[in-house]
């Protein structure tokens, strides 16, 4: 229920859940209770992009970034990193899917049946049955996910071969020397970044470093070939195709262990909506900011050559005065806080980052300078940001596009322009309703919630409390959750 995935995009969400278990009341109880916080969000985010979601209170935006960036450990779904690719990084589950694949893959036929059942059980229920039968189906598919997902995206057309111990082993070549050149490229973007901001373009070091690496892509591009040799015979086979097109460079960000989310982190960054919380009191702005590039080892320590000229210059990028590095958070203004955790987040160098709420805590006029700087350290530095917000003045502003959240779920999603121009979906023309304006503006307020009859979908988000299940494109990037009334409209699923 998206666009188009290319090569713009940075993170790829599918089926995102996030739900958050209720202690049972009593011992008796049979169900499972849940918080379902995010119950179904899928999502391309681009490359540059700011994305704005807003939302009621308690409609799950908070939480869907935070889980997005492995904050919170999602309860089913997948969200897929393209700011590093698979070869580019080799992370260890990537070993332990090649080496699973003789004794898993061989059951997929079985289980691809019992999750149809559960399809299929679905159908005409209503009631306690449908919540069991639905219940049975989300958590089937989420095993199904878990245990064939990465498979299919690692392994592809490779899977209709008959001997899938030669592939597994043909994969594990391919690992072991990619985890080589891995390894090596991930000590030459350090030590480039450590000579960037040492101020230096190369060292002794790097150049060492890339020439490793250029013997081992030699080796890595030779197991590449046996590997397209080996699929030349499979091509003929009626799901070859099929499974070949599940293939994914993206990195699953929910099977990587916490030293390599740990070192994604320096790409994945979060401005927190509370600036006032998210600071330890106890360190001086300089160590706030500074934590982060001591834990990625581009300075040893808070002593190291450069390293405060290096914080000065992001304090100043984020208007705050250099004279502050010394100072504590209890002598800073609210929106000074807020600079602070911009700064910290920019520390890095970061490709994508959450705002939450970055503005919300702000009175106006500091909100205005907020903003502006976020803008202008986008356009510097190529970021990509989630901006969460329940303030539609400022994400209006700010974004190029905007997702609306409907408790729990993504209903309408398009670009920022057409959101207040063209709504279409009864809640998000709700939440423009209730943008206050002045009394000659009441006009505009009831055309807003004027209801305009449509032949090819309806609402029914307020009899269920849950967001419609198709997905339509009503015009070029403007898509809105339904119920399709002729399913063969383009856009449905």
């Amino acid at each position: 229920m998206t666009d188009k995935l290319d090569n713009d995009v940075l993170l790829k969400v599918e089926h995102l859940q996030k739900y958050f278990p209720i202690k049972k009341s009593s011992v008796f109880q049979r169900r499972q209770d849940y918080v379902k916080a995010n119950k179904d969000i899928t999502v391309n985010i681009h490359k540059g992009e700011t994305l704005g979601l807003v939302g009621e209170s308690g409609c799950g935006k908070s939480t869907f970034g935070r889980t997005l960036i492995q904050l919170y450990d999602q309860t089913g779904g997948v969200s897929l990193y393209y700011g590093e690719k698979i070869e580019d990084m080799m992370p260890t589950y990537v070993g332990k899917v090649y080496k699973s694949i003789p004794k898993v893959f061989v059951k997929h036929d079985a289980d691809y049946a019992a999750l149809k059942v559960c399809q299929e059980a679905i159908v005409g229920k209503s009631g306690e049955e449908f919540l069991e039968a639905n219940e049975a189906l989300r958590l089937k598919t989420i095993e199904y996910e878990n245990t064939y997902g990465n498979i299919f995206r690692l392994a592809g057309g490779l899977l209709v071969s008959k001997d899938l111990n030669a592939v597994s082993s043909l994969l594990l070549k391919k690992y072991n020397k990619g985890s080589v050149l891995a390894k090596l490229n991930k000590e030459i973007d350090l030590e480039k970044m450590r000579a960037s901001v040492h101020g230096e373009e190369s060292t002794k070091k790097l150049e060492e470093l890339r020439g490793n690496a250029e013997n081992a892509k030699k080796e890595l591009d030779l197991v590449n070939a046996e590997v397209e040799a080996f699929k030349e015979p499979l091509r003929s086979h009626a799901q070859f195709d099929e499974y070949e097109a599940l293939l994914d460079d993206g990195i699953d960000l929910s099977c990587l262990n916490k030293k390599e989310m740990r070192f994604l982190r320096k790409d994945l960054q979060i401005i927190f909506q509370d600036p006032y919380s998210s600071l330890d009191p106890r360190l001086t702005v300089g160590n706030i900011i500074g934590e982060g590039l001591i834990a990625h080892k581009i300075f040893k320590s808070n002593k190291s050559e450069g390293y405060t000229e290096y914080i000065q210059d992001i304090m100043e990028k984020c208007g705050l005065k250099k004279e502050f590095i010394h100072r504590f958070p209890h002598q800073f203004s609210g929106g000074q806080r807020q600079r602070i955790g911009i700064a910290r987040a920019l520390a890095l160098r970061p490709k994508f980052i959450v705002c939450d709420e970055a503005v919300s805590a702000l009175d106006v006029s500091i909100q205005s300078q907020v903003i502006n700087l976020l803008q202008d350290l986008k356009d510097e530095h190529n970021l990509t940001y989630l901006f969460i917000t329940h303030d539609l003045g400022v994400v209006r502003f700010i974004s190029d596009r905007i997702g609306v959240m409907y408790f729990g779920n993504l209903v309408e999603l398009a670009p920022a322009q057409d959101i207040f121009t063209n709504p279409q979906h009864p809640y998000t023309k709700e939440l423009l309703a209730a943008i206050p304006r002045m009394e000659k503006d009441q006009a505009e307020i009831e055309k807003l919630l004027v209801k305009v009859d449509n032949p090819d979908f309806d609402f029914t988000f307020k009899e269920t409390g849950e967001a419609d299940k198709d997905w339509h494109e009503v015009s070029p990037g403007h898509f809105v959750a339904c119920r399709l009334l002729n399913h063969s409209v383009k856009g449905g699923k």
